[in-house]
């Protein structure tokens, strides 16, 4: 049973993909230049960042030294925020008198905001001091989504160069990415909501009073600036428990416009990038073409499911007994400020991108609409996807299609004239395959042992649905929340914490080593028997690759969850 869109619906989401490539393509053109210039206007700035770490920015890193530099400053950058989050009491910028947060949620929430996942299992504002977020939190958006950039490029530069041992050097890649592109974003966004009402002060929390008579706190804080580069850096971590759907944090609908506008602006963004650095743009438009192809269904697959709701809430009129809709839509779990279509692209963009902010309970949604922002994760964040990781998730895609194209035709697979060899392809097995094997043995788990099931506030379909979108968003560090899943135990933070660990680094590394073979290659000329990567051919081979991995490897879950629960509900 469908149900079309309304007009305005309709125009909602038109104009809110002319502004994305409108704006992704410039921003895309200005990130290749910022990663391959030898000099910009404020090297100034950057040799005395070099100068004071002690780094040589012209030293060329083999994949292995890329690879360990990366660890290494992700594994520094934990034991800080872990330390801050642990001491958070005794550091000062903490006017409400903040505890210390347990070792095992310190541990979570370090892991969560070093990997980009920004998986959170508390409340921000009853929880952490303005130093840890602003301080720990805050730095890591930046830090972890400048990882995600700089081994994007890494990659690239591994498929453009010929007969190379390095490709590039990820401290000027890491201080580049932050300088010159998510600082200054991120400084516009957050005058932009600044301006929309997104607040943002250090002062204590205010108390008001009610029309009852009653007093009521209300939490404050630097919000606009960490909103900023929450939206722009595919962090998603929100400064209230509420996350977007806080009216502090997302005030007016521009202000919602802005915010799921930014989410998917740089991992847009890094296909023109892509294609400007290997110097034939088609490739990046058709990359970008087979995220948008799978984005754009699906989006309007959510939208019409929250459109129709549950038959059961029908309205007595004949026209709402003849299509068994509900009247008005599932309203349940929504912002009236933005409705059932901005709700529902906001839950497709962000777990489309490894973003996981949310602007509307994904709980709330009816079992097919919640299996979309679901099935979007299991693709492994490659729909657009994460800051620089979404794009380099998505070449090792394009690296096993082109494998699979080359077996059907008997041709060595060849991708921009370097040929894909064993050692490629086992590696972008193991990007795909390894978040997949974290999902479904931490759900197994989580629902088999007395622990899991501790935190399962829901029986039956809806709380296997539950544990299998948290494993989910972790293992692909997205950081969204199903919700109605009490994860700040010991077992959840433990087990979740080492997901999103291993989700990051088992696809992280592999893409590294990928680069490095690759950019050791000679380029092979192109023939007649060269398969061409830009056609609407390749694009519609890519895009089945996807979907067949990701339906393949997770229907069998997938059915015990949230198809189970739309049988249910229909019957």
């Amino acid at each position: 049973m469908s149900y079309a869109l309304t007009g305005n619906g309709w125009l909602q989401l038109a104009l809110y993909l002319v502004a994305l490539v409108a704006l992704a393509w410039p921003l895309g053109l200005y990130m290749a230049k910022i990663l391959t210039a030898e000099r910009l206007f404020l090297a100034p700035v950057e040799n005395a960042i070099y100068g004071a770490l002690g780094i040589k920015p012209n030293e060329d890193m083999g994949w292995k030294a890329y690879a360990t530099t990366v660890i290494v400053f992700s594994f520094g950058g934990f034991l800080l925020l872990y330390l801050l989050l642990l001491f958070q009491s005794h550091l000062g910028l903490n006017p409400q008198g903040m505890a210390d947060l347990s070792p095992d949620l310190a541990f979570n929430t370090s892991v969560s905001f070093i990997t980009n996942t920004n998986w959170q299992s508390y409340a921000g504002e009853s929880t952490l001091s303005y130093a840890s977020q602003m301080i720990g939190l805050t730095v890591q958006n930046f830090l972890s989504a400048a990882v995600g950039i700089a081994v994007m490029a890494a990659l690239i530069r591994g498929l453009s160069r010929q007969s190379a041992k390095g490709i590039g050097n990820f401290w000027v890649d890491l201080v580049r990415s932050t300088l010159y592109v998510l600082l200054p974003l991120s400084l516009i966004w957050a005058v932009l909501l600044g301006a929309q009402g997104v607040i943002q002060t250090l002062n204590g929390y205010v108390t008001g009073h009610t029309l009852e008579g009653a007093n009521q706190t209300l939490a404050m804080g630097p919000v606009a600036s960490q909103e900023a580069i929450k939206m722009l850096g595919t962090n998603g971590g929100g400064f209230f428990n509420a996350n977007s759907a806080h009216p502090f944090e997302n005030p007016t609908p521009f202000s919602n416009f802005l915010e799921v506008l930014a989410i998917l602006l740089i991992p847009a963004a890094c296909c023109f990038t892509f294609g400007r650095m290997i110097g034939d743009r088609r490739q990046g438009v058709a990359v970008l073409a087979a995220m948008t192809l799978v984005f754009v269904p699906l989006t309007l697959f959510c939208v019409s499911a929250e459109q129709g709701g549950n038959p059961h809430f029908a309205a007595l009129g004949v026209d709402q007994l003849a299509s068994g809709t509900q009247a008005g839509g599932n309203m349940e779990g929504k912002e009236t400020r933005f409705g059932i279509v901005n709700s529902a692209l906001w839950a497709t963009a962000t777990t489309a991108a490894s973003n996981g902010s949310v602007n509307a309970m994904h709980d709330s949604f009816t079992p097919l609409g919640g299996a979309v922002p679901m099935l979007l994760m299991k693709f492994g964040e490659v729909i657009y996807g994460g800051a620089g990781s979404g794009l380099y998730g998505m070449l090792v895609f394009v690296i096993i299609t082109v494998f699979i194209a080359g077996l059907m035709v008997g041709r060595t697979p060849e991708y921009l004239g370097k040929k894909i060899q064993a050692f490629e392809i086992k590696m972008a097995s193991i990007a795909i395959l390894a978040p997949c094997a974290f999902v479904l043995i931490g759900t197994a788990v989580a629902v088999l042992t007395p622990w899991g099931q501790a935190g399962l506030y829901n029986p039956g379909a809806q709380g296997f649905s539950e544990a299998l979108y948290a494993f989910t968003s972790a293992a692909n560090n997205n950081g969204s929340a199903f919700a109605g899943l009490s994860a700040n135990t010991p077992f959840y933070n433990t087990a979740l914490g080492i997901c999103m660990l291993f989700g990051r680094f088992f696809v992280l590394l592999p893409v590294l080593a990928i680069a490095g073979s690759l950019a050791a290659k000679k380029a092979v000329p192109a023939s007649a028997g060269t398969l061409p990567t830009h056609t609407p051919l390749f694009i519609a081979v890519l895009i089945g690759v996807i979907l067949l991995v990701g339906v393949l490897t997770y229907l069998p879950a997938l059915a015990l969850g949230p198809i189970v629960e739309h049988l249910l509900m229909r019957s």
